[in-house]
């Protein structure tokens, strides 16, 4: 893939883990449990292959953010775990202030593992608790329990890990205010620098969405009620939201996942991952084969699954997108010398009806959600923006 280089000074990384011991019975991502772990090392081979095939592109660039992602990065054997960290630092100039985040599932580490990743600079940890209830993490098919998420939380800390995120979920089959209180108390009580907040969504394809007759779900009155009733009470604990599923102690805000949401520019790597970069958005096939094999020369098959310069007009519904989905909202001065275009001509009067009913706020010239807004924020987005029959937005 030929991409023109452009000077600038920041870059997201993402690598893409796409291995798990067990899949969740929600997740659509791309992953599965490897049936020959032989896979491991040929896989990690790749991915650095392919990293060192943008060392010239990348030249002028010196990433500040690095996210291994998944599936479960922390079901790599930790050698190969190290091996592509050091794959990582030796195809770009990584800052030394770098964020450097890895995402785990507590039943996959330990103190040791976690010391080995905090030493190689991984600096960041992601668990992946969801719930603190035995029956809700069952019915979403967590191979992990309570009690060994408080465990990685305190491994973590004694590997000198100092950003800790749990991420947790609500509208799961079972649960009621109670258990989800329960799980917003369990999981400030460890005391983690970020927490994110996910409503479960049904999937169609994944075990969840063919077996939801069996379970019973929480309605949207209630999940709305979880989800405000999170907002009050984290902010009570000192955890500011800056987005629609993210909260944060002061200066512990996600870097590499604000580099999505400011349309700022990323690479990543291996199956499905997606890329922005050099006005080109582009990711890869799902399918670790076909990427071994594109990544070795031993196939012709085409890796790159879409393609697709970004005009101007598609960058600007990209832009409100995006950044309706932060708390800070949408400043149309920013949107005039970022764009060239009266955001309020533009988009005012169609947003003014939300601002009437609640759903949106302007303060000081700026447009943002509210709790209520950011909700149904797929919904607002969707009737306030423009797009023809093939998708493409218009103003």
């Amino acid at each position: 893939m030929q991409l023109n280089r452009r000077q600038s000074k920041r870059l997201g990384i993402y690598i893409h883990i796409p291995f798990c011991r067990q899949k969740c019975a929600y997740c659509d991502f791309y992953s599965y449990p490897p049936h020959d772990e032989r896979i491991y090392e040929s896989y990690v081979d790749a991915v650095i292959s392919h990293m060192k095939s943008y060392k010239s592109v990348g030249a002028d660039y010196s990433p500040d953010t690095v996210y291994i992602g998944g599936g479960t990065p922390t079901c790599l054997p930790s050698d190969e775990v190290l091996r592509l960290i050091r794959g990582i630092r030796s195809s770009f100039r990584i800052q030394k202030d770098a964020e450097f985040s890895m995402e785990c599932n507590p039943a996959t580490v330990d103190y040791d593992t976690l010391r080995r990743y905090r030493r190689a600079g991984v600096n960041r940890l992601s668990i992946g608790m969801q719930s603190s209830n035995e029956g809700e993490l069952r019915a979403l098919g967590r191979i992990h329990t309570l009690r060994e998420v408080r465990d990685t939380v305190r491994a973590a800390r004694e590997a000198k890990f100092t950003n800790i995120n749990l991420d947790l979920m609500y509208g799961i089959p079972y649960q009621t205010m109670q258990s989800w209180d329960e799980t917003l108390h369990r999981a400030v009580a460890l005391k983690p620098e970020h927490i994110s907040l996910y409503n479960l969504k049904l999937e169609e394809g994944t075990p969840l969405y063919k077996n939801a007759s069996n379970y019973v779900f929480p309605d949207d009155e209630t999940e709305f009620a979880m989800y405000t009733r999170a907002i009050s009470y984290l902010a009570s604990c000192g955890y500011r939201q800056y987005e629609i599923s993210n909260f944060a102690r002061p200066g512990y805000e996600c870097r590499h996942n604000l580099k999505y949401w400011k349309c700022e520019e990323y690479l990543g790597f291996g199956p499905s991952a997606h890329s922005y970069f050099a006005d080109v958005r582009f990711s890869f096939k799902k399918s670790v084969s076909n990427y071994i094999k594109s990544v070795r020369g031993v196939t012709n098959d085409e890796m790159t699954d879409d393609y697709e310069q970004i005009p101007l007009r598609e960058r600007v519904g990209e832009y409100i997108m995006l950044r309706m989905r932060l708390c800070e909202g949408i400043d149309p001065r920013e949107f005039f010398r970022t764009f060239g275009k009266d955001f309020e001509s533009l988009f005012g009067s169609k947003l003014m009806r939300y601002v009437k009913g609640g759903f949106v706020d302007v303060s000081n010239g700026t447009y943002r959600f509210t709790p209520s807004g950011m909700f149904v924020s797929n919904y607002i987005l969707s009737d306030v923006l423009d797009f023809d029959a093939d998708g493409n937005f218009v103003i």
